[in-house]
Protein backbone atom coordinates (compact mmCIF):
# COMPACT_ATOMS: atom_id res chain seq x y z
CA UNK A 1 0.00 0.00 0.00
CA UNK A 2 1.38 3.27 -0.96
CA UNK A 3 1.88 6.38 0.94
CA UNK A 4 -1.49 8.00 0.04
CA UNK A 5 -3.45 4.82 0.07
CA UNK A 6 -2.43 4.49 3.85
CA UNK A 7 -2.79 8.18 4.54
CA UNK A 8 -6.40 7.71 2.86
CA UNK A 9 -7.29 4.47 4.90
CA UNK A 10 -6.22 6.16 8.56
CA UNK A 11 -8.47 9.07 7.68
CA UNK A 12 -11.39 7.14 7.11
CA UNK A 13 -10.70 4.79 9.51
CA UNK A 14 -10.32 7.19 12.15
CA UNK A 15 -13.28 9.41 11.58
CA UNK A 16 -15.76 6.75 11.09
CA UNK A 17 -14.09 6.05 15.08
CA UNK A 18 -14.63 9.24 16.50
CA UNK A 19 -17.88 9.86 14.96
CA UNK A 20 -18.85 6.32 16.85
CA UNK A 21 -16.78 7.28 20.11
CA UNK A 22 -18.90 10.15 20.55
CA UNK A 23 -22.42 8.45 19.88
CA UNK A 24 -20.71 5.45 22.16
CA UNK A 25 -20.21 7.76 25.10
CA UNK A 26 -23.56 9.58 24.79
CA UNK A 27 -25.16 6.35 24.59
CA UNK A 28 -23.47 5.25 27.93
CA UNK A 29 -24.46 8.51 29.58
CA UNK A 30 -28.34 7.81 28.68
CA UNK A 31 -28.03 4.31 29.73
CA UNK A 32 -26.65 5.96 33.44
CA UNK A 33 -29.20 8.59 33.52
CA UNK A 34 -31.95 5.97 32.97
CA UNK A 35 -30.78 3.74 35.41
CA UNK A 36 -30.18 6.25 38.22
CA UNK A 37 -33.67 7.44 37.46
CA UNK A 38 -35.22 3.92 37.84
CA UNK A 39 -33.37 2.76 40.93
CA UNK A 40 -34.55 6.36 42.42
CA UNK A 41 -37.98 5.31 41.75
CA UNK A 42 -40.54 3.82 44.13
CA UNK A 43 -41.80 0.33 44.75
CA UNK A 44 -44.96 1.80 42.73
CA UNK A 45 -43.27 2.49 39.70
CA UNK A 46 -44.99 2.52 35.94
CA UNK A 47 -43.28 -0.21 33.57
CA UNK A 48 -44.92 0.99 29.86
CA UNK A 49 -42.25 1.85 27.60
CA UNK A 50 -43.94 5.12 26.45
CA UNK A 51 -45.36 6.26 29.38
CA UNK A 52 -42.22 5.99 31.66
CA UNK A 53 -39.47 8.07 30.60
CA UNK A 54 -36.42 5.92 32.10
CA UNK A 55 -37.25 3.18 30.33
CA UNK A 56 -36.98 4.89 27.34
CA UNK A 57 -33.63 6.05 28.11
CA UNK A 58 -32.15 2.67 28.70
CA UNK A 59 -34.01 0.54 25.47
CA UNK A 60 -32.66 3.83 23.29
CA UNK A 61 -29.05 4.20 25.33
CA UNK A 62 -28.64 0.46 24.86
CA UNK A 63 -29.61 0.09 21.38
CA UNK A 64 -27.09 2.86 20.51
CA UNK A 65 -24.44 1.62 22.72
CA UNK A 66 -24.88 -1.48 20.74
CA UNK A 67 -24.79 -0.02 17.43
CA UNK A 68 -21.59 2.30 18.11
CA UNK A 69 -20.29 -0.46 19.55
CA UNK A 70 -19.68 -2.66 16.39
CA UNK A 71 -18.93 0.71 14.47
CA UNK A 72 -16.27 1.77 17.46
CA UNK A 73 -13.84 -1.63 17.41
CA UNK A 74 -14.70 -2.69 13.96
CA UNK A 75 -12.86 0.25 12.35
CA UNK A 76 -10.03 0.55 14.83
CA UNK A 77 -9.22 -3.37 14.58
CA UNK A 78 -10.35 -3.08 10.76
CA UNK A 79 -12.92 -6.22 11.80
CA UNK A 80 -15.15 -6.69 8.61
CA UNK A 81 -17.78 -8.62 10.57
CA UNK A 82 -18.28 -5.62 12.77
CA UNK A 83 -18.19 -2.69 10.21
CA UNK A 84 -21.12 -5.27 8.16
CA UNK A 85 -23.37 -5.41 11.20
CA UNK A 86 -22.90 -1.96 11.38
CA UNK A 87 -23.76 -0.93 8.35
CA UNK A 88 -26.73 -3.20 8.06
CA UNK A 89 -28.28 -2.61 11.53
CA UNK A 90 -27.98 1.53 10.60
CA UNK A 91 -29.31 0.64 6.93
CA UNK A 92 -32.48 -1.05 8.63
CA UNK A 93 -33.22 1.88 10.84
CA UNK A 94 -32.84 4.24 7.85
CA UNK A 95 -35.29 2.48 6.15
CA UNK A 96 -37.66 2.06 9.22
CA UNK A 97 -37.32 5.98 9.86
CA UNK A 98 -38.41 6.70 6.05
CA UNK A 99 -41.05 4.47 6.48
CA UNK A 100 -42.26 5.72 9.70
CA UNK A 101 -42.11 9.59 8.43
CA UNK A 102 -43.94 8.34 5.23
CA UNK A 103 -46.54 6.29 7.29
CA UNK A 104 -47.05 9.53 9.41
CA UNK A 105 -47.53 11.90 6.51
CA UNK A 106 -50.31 9.22 4.62
CA UNK A 107 -51.93 8.26 8.08
CA UNK A 108 -51.45 11.39 10.05
CA UNK A 109 -54.87 11.37 11.84
CA UNK A 110 -54.66 7.91 13.32
CA UNK A 111 -51.08 9.12 14.28
CA UNK A 112 -52.61 11.79 15.84
CA UNK A 113 -55.62 9.96 17.87
CA UNK A 114 -52.91 7.30 18.70
CA UNK A 115 -50.86 10.18 20.23
CA UNK A 116 -53.52 11.88 22.06
CA UNK A 117 -54.32 8.10 23.50
CA UNK A 118 -51.16 7.99 24.75
CA UNK A 119 -50.64 11.70 26.56
CA UNK A 120 -54.37 10.95 28.20
CA UNK A 121 -53.07 7.64 29.42
CA UNK A 122 -49.84 9.92 30.46
CA UNK A 123 -52.35 12.34 32.59
CA UNK A 124 -54.15 9.07 34.06
CA UNK A 125 -50.70 8.02 35.56
CA UNK A 126 -49.21 11.36 36.67
CA UNK A 127 -48.04 11.25 40.06
CA UNK A 128 -47.99 7.48 40.11
CA UNK A 129 -43.97 7.76 38.44
CA UNK A 130 -42.09 11.12 39.42
CA UNK A 131 -39.84 10.72 35.74
CA UNK A 132 -43.63 11.08 34.08
CA UNK A 133 -44.42 13.94 36.26
CA UNK A 134 -41.68 16.03 35.39
CA UNK A 135 -42.18 15.08 31.55
CA UNK A 136 -45.78 16.47 31.67
CA UNK A 137 -44.21 19.00 33.90
CA UNK A 138 -41.82 20.51 31.51
CA UNK A 139 -44.27 20.07 28.62
CA UNK A 140 -46.88 22.32 29.99
CA UNK A 141 -44.52 25.33 31.04
CA UNK A 142 -42.76 25.01 27.72
CA UNK A 143 -45.68 25.02 25.39
CA UNK A 144 -48.22 27.19 27.68
CA UNK A 145 -50.72 24.20 27.65
CA UNK A 146 -53.09 21.98 30.43
CA UNK A 147 -54.22 18.54 29.55
CA UNK A 148 -54.41 17.14 26.09
CA UNK A 149 -57.09 18.68 24.35
CA UNK A 150 -58.35 20.75 27.64
CA UNK A 151 -57.48 21.85 31.03
CA UNK A 152 -60.70 19.80 31.88
CA UNK A 153 -58.64 16.49 30.70
CA UNK A 154 -57.29 16.34 34.34
CA UNK A 155 -60.70 15.17 35.67
CA UNK A 156 -59.20 11.75 34.31
CA UNK A 157 -56.69 11.70 36.90
CA UNK A 158 -57.47 10.26 40.46
CA UNK A 159 -56.10 13.39 42.42
CA UNK A 160 -57.64 16.63 39.98
CA UNK A 161 -61.01 14.35 39.37
CA UNK A 162 -63.76 16.41 39.29
CA UNK A 163 -66.08 14.54 42.11
CA UNK A 164 -67.82 15.61 45.10
CA UNK A 165 -66.58 12.30 46.39
CA UNK A 166 -62.72 12.84 45.60
CA UNK A 167 -61.33 13.23 49.46
CA UNK A 168 -58.29 14.71 47.48
CA UNK A 169 -57.42 18.19 48.35
CA UNK A 170 -56.79 19.02 44.62
CA UNK A 171 -60.06 17.98 43.66
CA UNK A 172 -61.38 19.99 40.65
CA UNK A 173 -58.03 21.28 40.02
CA UNK A 174 -55.12 21.04 37.91
CA UNK A 175 -51.54 20.65 38.39
CA UNK A 176 -48.93 24.23 38.61
CA UNK A 177 -47.45 23.74 35.60
CA UNK A 178 -50.66 24.97 34.24
CA UNK A 179 -50.73 28.26 36.15
CA UNK A 180 -49.82 31.53 34.36
CA UNK A 181 -47.72 33.99 35.87
CA UNK A 182 -49.47 36.81 37.22
CA UNK A 183 -47.85 40.46 36.42
CA UNK A 184 -46.04 42.04 39.76
CA UNK A 185 -45.72 38.54 41.02
CA UNK A 186 -42.76 37.87 43.10
CA UNK A 187 -43.60 34.61 44.47
CA UNK A 188 -45.27 32.28 42.07
CA UNK A 189 -48.31 30.57 43.47
CA UNK A 190 -48.54 26.81 43.54
CA UNK A 191 -51.92 26.39 44.18
CA UNK A 192 -53.36 28.91 41.36
CA UNK A 193 -54.86 25.54 39.72
CA UNK A 194 -56.84 24.78 42.50
CA UNK A 195 -60.56 24.41 41.66
CA UNK A 196 -60.50 25.66 38.19
CA UNK A 197 -62.65 22.63 36.70
CA UNK A 198 -64.84 24.22 38.62
CA UNK A 199 -65.07 27.86 37.12
CA UNK A 200 -66.33 28.36 33.44
CA UNK A 201 -63.77 28.81 30.78
CA UNK A 202 -63.19 32.48 30.50
CA UNK A 203 -62.52 32.85 34.76
CA UNK A 204 -60.48 30.08 34.49
CA UNK A 205 -58.23 31.51 31.81
CA UNK A 206 -57.18 34.08 33.47
CA UNK A 207 -55.30 31.86 35.82
CA UNK A 208 -54.49 29.01 33.71
CA UNK A 209 -53.92 28.18 30.46
CA UNK A 210 -57.10 25.93 28.67
CA UNK A 211 -56.06 25.01 25.21
CA UNK A 212 -54.63 21.45 25.15
CA UNK A 213 -50.88 20.57 24.43
CA UNK A 214 -51.58 18.34 21.82
CA UNK A 215 -52.75 21.42 19.56
CA UNK A 216 -49.87 23.21 20.84
CA UNK A 217 -47.44 20.89 20.22
CA UNK A 218 -49.05 20.53 16.66
CA UNK A 219 -49.01 24.33 16.34
CA UNK A 220 -45.16 24.43 17.29
CA UNK A 221 -44.27 21.88 14.78
CA UNK A 222 -45.70 23.30 11.73
CA UNK A 223 -44.07 26.96 13.08
CA UNK A 224 -40.97 25.30 13.48
CA UNK A 225 -41.21 22.82 10.41
CA UNK A 226 -37.48 24.33 9.42
CA UNK A 227 -35.70 23.67 12.58
CA UNK A 228 -37.40 19.92 13.06
CA UNK A 229 -36.63 19.40 9.04
CA UNK A 230 -33.29 20.62 9.94
CA UNK A 231 -32.65 18.66 12.44
CA UNK A 232 -34.36 15.65 10.76
CA UNK A 233 -32.45 16.27 7.88
CA UNK A 234 -28.90 16.16 10.15
CA UNK A 235 -29.79 12.86 12.09
CA UNK A 236 -30.44 11.32 8.54
CA UNK A 237 -26.71 12.77 7.08
CA UNK A 238 -24.56 11.77 10.89
CA UNK A 239 -26.33 8.06 9.33
CA UNK A 240 -26.15 7.87 5.95
CA UNK A 241 -21.93 9.61 6.85
CA UNK A 242 -21.46 6.76 8.99
CA UNK A 243 -22.80 4.25 6.42
CA UNK A 244 -20.56 5.74 3.84
CA UNK A 245 -17.45 5.43 5.85
CA UNK A 246 -17.91 2.03 7.06
CA UNK A 247 -18.55 0.81 3.16
CA UNK A 248 -15.53 2.66 2.16
CA UNK A 249 -13.60 1.31 5.05
CA UNK A 250 -14.90 -2.42 4.34
CA UNK A 251 -13.46 -1.70 0.44
CA UNK A 252 -10.12 -0.60 1.91
CA UNK A 253 -9.63 -4.10 4.24
CA UNK A 254 -11.45 -6.05 0.86
CA UNK A 255 -8.47 -4.35 -1.43
CA UNK A 256 -5.42 -5.05 1.14
CA UNK A 257 -6.99 -8.83 1.54
CA UNK A 258 -6.52 -9.62 -2.00
CA UNK A 259 -3.28 -7.66 -2.58
CA UNK A 260 -1.96 -9.74 0.39
CA UNK A 261 -3.51 -12.96 -1.13
CA UNK A 262 -2.04 -11.92 -4.41
CA UNK A 263 1.44 -11.61 -3.28
CA UNK A 264 1.45 -14.70 -1.23
CA UNK A 265 0.49 -16.48 -5.04
CA UNK A 266 3.13 -14.40 -6.27
CA UNK A 267 5.49 -15.78 -3.64
CA UNK A 268 4.46 -19.54 -3.42
CA UNK A 269 5.26 -19.23 -7.70
CA UNK A 270 8.60 -17.88 -7.20
CA UNK A 271 9.70 -19.94 -4.68
CA UNK A 272 8.25 -23.38 -6.59
CA UNK A 273 9.93 -21.56 -9.91
CA UNK A 274 13.35 -21.65 -7.62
Amino acid sequence: MNTKRKKSFRAVKYTLFVFCYIFWVFSAVLIAVGIYAKVAKESDVVDTLMADPALLLIIVGSLMFTITFFGCFGALRNISLLLNMFVGILLVILLLQVTAAVLGLLFSEKVQERTEKLMMKAIVRYRDDQDLENVIDFVQKKFKCCGVDSFLDWSKNMYFNSSDQNPSLEAYGVPFSCCKRQKNETVFNSMCGYETQKMKKNAAKQLVYTSGCLDEIVWWGKQNLLLVGGMTLVLLFLEICMMSLASVQLCQIRTVQQKRKSNRTQNLCCNRKS
